[in-house]
């Protein structure tokens, strides 16, 4: 039980630090924050079919499928944190990315294993690397042809 109130924490808290943000930045970044939402959908999905890892604790249904509170919540509003700040300079964007990435391969994920909520089974922690890195690529590109519908309001 209490491995589902951190999973419950580790979705919804992140959600809350965007009571920070202007909503002028939140109409800017949300449209990457939701094409990464469908995208680690997707790879979460790949992950099962393939059984990359195993989920144990989960706080929906489906959750042994896809972890809700790591796409929806920790790497979604992650992402748009990441992008609110590096943005704008592309090898920053990169190299955070980089070390988020990393940190979540090669120390969270092992640390939800500890804990019993999820491990690794048919994918090494450098080969999630890749995926999640490649993925930054992906959503950086996305977010600057999505700029390109974004017109700041004149007031």
């Amino acid at each position: 039980m209490t491995m589902r109130i951190l999973l419950f924490i580790g979705f919804l808290l992140p959600w809350f630090t965007l009571f920070f943000a202007k909503p002028d930045t939140i109409r800017r970044f949300m449209p990457v924050t939701i094409f990464t939402c469908l995208l680690m959908t997707i790879i979460f999905q790949i992950a099962y079919t393939y059984d990359w890892w195993e989920i144990h604790e989960y706080i929906v249904p489906w959750g042994y499928m896809i972890d809700v509170s790591f796409a929806y919540g920790v790497f979604a509003v992650g992402t748009f944190w990441i992008f609110r700040f590096t943005s704008h300079r592309f090898p920053l964007y990169i190299l955070i990315n980089f070390i988020m990435d990393a940190f979540m391969c090669f120390a969270a994920l092992p640390l939800l294993n500890v804990l019993g909520i999820a491990n690794y089974k048919n994918i090494a922690p450098w080969q999630y690397l890749l995926v999640i890195f490649g993925l930054s690529f992906i959503i950086y590109f996305y977010h600057k042809w999505q700029e390109k519908v974004f017109v700041p309001s004149v007031d």
